[in-house]
């Protein structure tokens, strides 16, 4: 398994930080990751500012920095 897993969804690019994730699991209560079609930007955006150690990074279009 990589450390760092990165995807797109809703437009913002999505890193995962494998190394920082503690699994509290508190992204998935918001959104789950494994079928990211189904997310809304908005739940991406609340599920990766609801981890407590920052192991969600976003991304916006334009490669601003929008969570943490």
């Amino acid at each position: 398994m990589n450390d760092h897993d990165e995807r797109v969804v809703g437009g913002l690019r999505v890193r995962i930080d494998r190394t920082l994730c503690v699994g509290f699991g508190d992204c998935v209560t918001v959104a789950v990751f494994v079928t990211p079609d189904a997310v809304t930007r908005e739940q991406l955006l609340r599920a990766c500012a609801s981890c407590p150690v920052d192991a969600l990074t976003a991304w916006n279009e334009n490669g601003e920095q929008v969570v943490p």
